[in-house]
């Protein structure tokens, strides 16, 4: 009888424990985002609530951390260099695994929530997402390579980070907006919300997106995945077709 009721006295004890600790309520202003041919981009509203096991706001309140991230993808990087006065492709990296997406918005700057430690765990900030090179290199050459891919996918704005990007309102309320461009992939998007209190990541939450091509673009996408043979021969005669009406119609004109 005594091992049953320590056990079950552990998990009354690790019940109060997380009764005792605050509960993020999170959501998002769309689920499900279509990718049309006019699609020009679309703005994400990550807001929700915090619950208190007191119901009271306590004195230091705590920070809230916001991340959305795309489907992980392979990518292969490029190092142009010029040689003989020419630039040219010299070198070049493969990583198995990189974020096609990720935005981060926080209530202030990452290092004054966290130490690096913490959020290299959780991948909060740009700079400390785990990618995973695809062939072991040296050590300067593999922060080369990311350093350059995250500039790229930063210019492109596939990657974006900021400081000052969610509101607080009494403690308890929270938003933040986070921007996506229209030329993102298709795939399911994870949105993740942490609170944060004296460096320590207290209540985490995740909310699923779906952003998917349709009308035609959705089927282009189809027929290019399904039938690449069919869809890459078209492409070539499409072009074709196209370079000859434009050659007649030069002609004619001139």
């Amino acid at each position: 009888m005594k091992r049953p009721l320590a056990a079950l006295a552990a998990i009354g004890s690790l019940l109060l424990t997380a009764a005792d600790k605050p509960v993020l309520v999170p959501d998002v202003s769309a689920r499900n985002i279509q990718i049309r041919y006019s699609f020009a981009g679309a703005q994400l509203l990550l807001f929700g609530a915090i619950v208190y096991p007191s119901g009271r706001v306590p004195r230091n309140r705590p920070d809230i951390v916001v991340m959305v991230k795309g489907p992980a993808e392979p990518i292969l990087v490029r190092e142009k260099q010029r040689i003989a006065g020419i630039w040219m492709n010299a070198d070049s990296s493969r990583f198995r695994s990189a974020p096609s997406f990720y935005a981060v918005a926080s209530s202030r700057p990452i290092p004054e929530l966290v130490d690096e430690r913490t959020a290299a765990i959780y991948e909060l900030g740009v700079h400390n997402m785990q990618l995973s090179p695809g062939t072991t290199a040296l050590p300067d050459r593999a922060r080369r390579f990311e350093s350059g891919l995250l500039e790229l996918r930063t210019r492109q704005r596939l990657y974006s980070e900021d400081p000052n990007g969610v509101e607080i309102s009494d403690g308890v309320l929270y938003r933040a907006t986070i921007t996506i461009p229209s030329q993102v992939p298709a795939g399911t998007y994870t949105a993740e919300t942490f609170l944060v209190e004296d460096g320590r990541v207290l209540a985490a939450a995740t909310r699923d997106i779906a952003i998917g091509k349709s009308g035609f673009e959705r089927f282009v996408a189809i027929a290019a995945k399904r039938h690449s043979i069919l869809y890459g021969l078209f492409s070539v005669l499409l072009s074709l077709a196209l370079g000859w009406s434009a050659a007649r119609l030069f002609r004619r004109r001139f």
